[in-house]
């Protein structure tokens, strides 16, 4: 299993980066690189708990579909994501929010496993890994400037 940690500090109310992490229009804005769109299931506005949505994206050149339910929710601090439907072997997303001085810490905690044993893994090592951190990476620094400019 691998495992990607992020930390993102976001200067702005907790709630609002909360809100606006599991916001599927949101989502969609912060993905437009890979033509990210929501095809089933909650298709925009904020996702809840035990709500799914069925994401259609081209990555690697393939339209992948990746269906995520929200597994558990505690609002404004932690929500999780787990694969239901997709390309991996296992996906599960831990978003963690705590607020000090003014400025919301958000952590990101991806945990997925790919398939296709030994192929699968050597893909990861080489390839998806650093993609999927640069895919986040991204998406935090999108998510930052919106967040902040809601003050």
């Amino acid at each position: 299993m691998t495992t990607i940690h992020l930390i993102t500090k976001i200067k702005a109310p907790i709630e609002t980066v909360f809100n606006n992490s599991r916001d599927i229009t949101v989502h969609i804005k912060t993905a437009s690189k890979t033509n990210e769109k929501a095809i089933a299931g909650i298709s925009s506005g904020l996702i809840e708990l035990n709500e799914t949505v069925t994401w259609q994206g081209i990555h690697f050149g393939l339209k992948l579909q990746h269906q995520s339910k929200i597994t558990q929710m505690q609002f404004p601090n932690h929500f999780t994501d787990e694969m239901i439907k997709g390309s991996f072997k296992s996906f599960k997303h831990e978003h963690t929010f705590t607020h000090e001085n003014g400025t919301t810490i958000m952590e990101d905690k991806l945990m997925y496993e790919t398939p296709f044993g030994i192929f699968g893994k050597l893909f990861d090592k080489i390839v998806l890994e650093k993609y999927l951190t640069n895919f986040l990476l991204e998406r935090n620094r999108s998510l930052k400037i919106l967040s902040e400019k809601q003050q």
